[in-house]
């Protein structure tokens, strides 16, 4: 590592693709660390002398084991190695994806957010859920090619109108205008399914890691200096996308390597999948508070690089506030 230059590394959990209504996650984490690598290398060795498991690489579920809770708790604790040097932003993927269409379909994200809170217990399970499908059909590069261009486009409008008939029965102006702007917004709706089909994006809409990876810089560079970002390999992190995050994020340098080979990445890995786990289950209604309390130290940043959480009661929990 060059003088006067910070590696951080980096590793993310819960990545679905393009699917963020129907995947195996609700949260997406991206976990980034400053720690030396003779200090990494000495937590891993640590935490392998503590759980004594055979295999050859550990992941972050060794440590969600309850029959390791103590090991756990140990890492996040305040005298673990990760306090003060590590940083871990959370996305809540459904409302990535309603802030997402909003900003596409409106050109501002903010009224994503009382759109997204009235949700289901507003306008009934299921035409939410109708209305999150559509939108991810809406939003993805793949999707039913035998369906036709229009379908996603067709099934998007359809869903919005329903949304919009209950509306009023919420009594929220606010929601009930949102609703209105984008049931006039179909024309943008088409074009942006014709821009999706014609060319692949260097920024897909759908994929939380790229915005992820720039707000993680912007942390890391908040105190001035030069920032390199070390990642695990990852099939979105092309040499294109690369160069686009080192001007889009202003940082010296991505560079890619393979987690087991690196034991700062494979810190950021546990810290990724820990954070994805506790998030997840407070989002959930099953949160543990004391690995709430643990984490929320690693998330509770500036709203420059803030999680992307629309969720009021666990966002309280995990961050102390919602961030959008």
């Amino acid at each position: 590592m060059l003088a006067g230059v910070t590696e951080i590394a980096c590793d993310e959990s819960g990545s679905d693709g393009e699917n963020l209504t129907g995947g195996n996650t609700d949260v997406f984490a991206h976990g980034s660390v400053d720690v030396p690598m003779a200090d990494a290398a000495a937590a891993i060795r640590e935490i392998r002398d503590r759980i004594r498991s055979p295999a050859e690489e550990y992941k972050a579920n060794h440590l969600l084991r309850e029959k390791h809770r103590a090991v756990l708790e140990w890492l996040l604790a305040p005298s673990g190695p990760l306090h003060g040097r590590a940083y871990v932003h959370l996305t809540e993927k459904t409302f990535f994806m309603v802030e997402r269409v909003v900003d596409l379909l409106l050109g501002d994200p903010s009224p994503a957010a009382p759109l997204f809170r009235a949700g289901a217990p507003a306008f009934g399970p299921e035409p939410w859920k109708a209305f999150l499908a559509a939108t991810n059909a809406l939003l993805r590069v793949r999707g039913d090619t035998d369906a036709g261009p229009a379908a996603p486009v067709d099934a998007f409008a359809h869903a919005v109108d329903a949304l919009a008939e209950r509306a009023p029965a919420f009594g929220d102006q606010e929601v009930t205008d949102v609703l209105k702007l984008l049931g006039g917004a179909r024309s943008r709706a088409a074009d942006h399914r014709a821009r999706l089909l014609a060319a692949p994006a260097l920024n897909p809409v759908l994929n939380p890691l790229l915005p992820a990876i720039v707000r993680t810089a912007a942390r890391w560079s908040a105190g001035g200096g030069a920032v390199v970002l070390v990642h695990d390999r990852q099939n979105m992190l092309t040499d294109e996308r690369i160069e686009w995050l080192k001007e889009t994020a202003r940082i010296d340098g991505l560079r890619l390597v393979v987690a087991r080979d690196d034991t700062r990445v494979q810190l950021a890995d546990f810290l990724a999948g820990i954070a994805r786990s506790v998030a997840s289950h407070e989002l959930n209604g099953r949160g543990d508070a004391t690995l709430t309390a643990l984490l929320r130290p690693y998330v509770d940043c500036g709203r420059a690089w803030g999680s992307v959480w629309g969720d009021e009661r666990s966002g309280e929990r995990l961050f102390g506030a919602v961030r959008n």
